[in-house]
């Protein structure tokens, strides 16, 4: 068998062959496949090693330009696998970086495991290896296929036999991922965390994941978001800790540590961050209120976690109080037995100042907001539209200004008629205003009346003080008396 009995002996013909068979994808793939049955002595004659090694190759050149066959498969299989890879992965790298997803996805955990690590150490990009681990999940978790938002009937999977398999697979794939923001996307690390409760997964693999999705929640969208509660005492129908853990991961990372310490240095704290954190806190910040606006109407949520997940976004990530005042509106109406202290704990989350027109004459009108908020609400803004009006007024009084030094300067009298005509207009809008503010003081007014109307109630029904009640007695005593003096003079006389 060696070249010392003979030219071309065994040894000769086998190594030619082998290397015809890892000059080309598909006969490296299948000798690769070949090897899972006869692994120990493919291992001993290095055979998987060398397969890994050209396909590893293979998938970090361009198959175009070495004019290699994309798959080993069908055609119209490949043309499937091109069409199902998500959207979040095509959108970070180039066409035809997916082509060797789906004869990879055939080999077992182990060889897998051995050729993603070889393609990562050969330079591929960290979004594309994340790609094929998802796409290597989905054909072996159904769960995962279920919570996927794109076609699943042309995509075959393979589950494993039992729950303890997939959730050794899970965690094994979650440890391959990489570790690095914005390489696996929001929408599949929440599905992945949603897959890992369903099986039960390992605490340090969950608390993982919560980690990544901690650090890109900016990039998460709300659907994503809504987790279903799988606790064993299910008390609210989504996990709102989960979220909780989530937002307290990503604003350990994107709040300054001056903003934590002293909340009196916020703004400008948040100056300071600059814009590339205080855009990523404003979408968070707009993401939460319309979580919360979602879990409001859930009857069991408690009110101390609603408050701890709408604080826990700082007040200048909200441009709008807009989206948390709607979330406290929606809580209000789903928990109608809360008391007057509560309602008014709860409304201390928004900043009336920071109310849109809109929703402030929403509030204004909103039956279920205690009384002070309401209150509030008018007061800002009439505060509002007294800034308006002094600032109409300071341009009536430019115009006038400009006007007569023109006429001073000698400037042509047809320019006159366009300056009366912005003042007139500039009057007639400060009408409107104080119309508007006349509006809101009679509003004002009314609420007033109806709160004094509120401290008469219990006269009209007989109900005194005991001082108003002993006065009055004595008075009636005084009275009496005096009246039984002047009939006893009358008698007299």
């Amino acid at each position: 068998m060696t070249e010392n009995y003979g030219e071309n002996n065994l040894i000769g013909y086998t190594e030619s062959f082998l290397n015809e068979v890892f000059s080309n994808w598909p006969d490296s793939i299948k000798a690769l496949e070949t090897c899972e049955e006869v692994q120990n002595f493919a291992e001993d004659l290095h055979i998987v090693s060398r397969c890994i090694d050209s396909l590893a190759m293979k998938a970090c050149s361009d198959p175009e330009l070495l004019n290699w066959p994309q798959t080993g498969r069908n055609q119209d299989e490949q043309n499937e696998v091109l069409n199902e890879v998500s959207l979040e992965s095509s959108k970070r790298q180039n066409v035809g970086d997916n082509w060797w997803y789906y004869d990879v996805s055939y080999l077992s955990l182990p060889l897998y495991k051995r050729l993603i690590l070889a393609i990562e150490s050969n330079g591929m990009k960290s979004e594309t290896v994340a790609a094929s681990l998802i796409y290597y999940l989905r054909r072996f978790l159904p769960l995962m296929n279920r919570q996927s938002s794109f076609k699943d009937t042309s995509h075959a999977t393979i589950p494993t036999t039992t729950e303890a398999d997939q959730r050794g697979l899970l965690e094994e794939i979650v440890e391959l991922l990489p570790n690095k923001r914005g390489v696996t996307s929001s929408k599949h690390l929440l599905r992945l965390l949603r897959t890992a409760m369903i099986l039960h997964a390992s605490p340090s693999c969950k608390e993982n994941l919560e980690k990544r999705v901690g650090a890109q929640l900016d990039q998460a969208s709300l659907v994503d978001l809504l987790i279903p509660n799988m606790g064993y005492s299910v008390e609210t129908l989504y996990d709102i800790d989960c979220i909780q853990r989530i937002l307290d991961h990503f604003m350990s990372i994107y709040q300054p540590a001056s903003v934590a310490a002293s909340p009196c240095i916020t703004e400008v704290g948040a100056l300071i961050s600059g814009v590339d954190t205080l855009t990523p806190m404003t979408m968070v910040a707009s993401l939460v209120d319309g979580y919360l606006a979602e879990v409001a109407s859930d009857t069991n949520l408690n009110l101390s976690k609603f408050q701890a997940l709408a604080v826990a976004v700082p007040d200048y990530a909200r441009p709008l109080d807009d989206g948390i005042y709607h979330a406290i509106d929606v809580y209000l109406k789903a928990h109608t037995w809360l008391r007057d202290s509560e309602r008014e704990q709860l409304c201390r989350l928004m900043n009336c100042q920071k109310l849109s027109l809109e929703a402030s004459s929403h509030a204004a009108q909103n039956e279920r907001l205690p009384l002070r908020v309401i209150v509030q609400v008018l007061f800002f803004e009439q505060l509002r539209l007294r800034t308006s009006i002094s600032g109409w007024f300071f341009v009536s009084e430019n115009l006038e200004n400009s006007q007569n030094s023109s006429g001073n300067l000698g400037l042509p009298k047809t320019c006159q008629p366009d300056s009366a005509e912005r003042t007139e207009n500039v009057r007639e809008r400060l009408l409107e205003l104080e119309k508007e503010c006349s509006g809101i003081r009679k509003e004002l007014q009314k609420l007033n009346k109806t709160k004094k109307s509120w401290s008469i109630f219990p006269k009209k029904f007989g109900f005194r003080r005991k001082t108003e009640y002993s006065n009055s007695k004595e008075s009636d005593n005084v009275n009496t008396s005096s009246s039984t003096n002047e009939n006893q003079n009358h008698e007299s006389s």
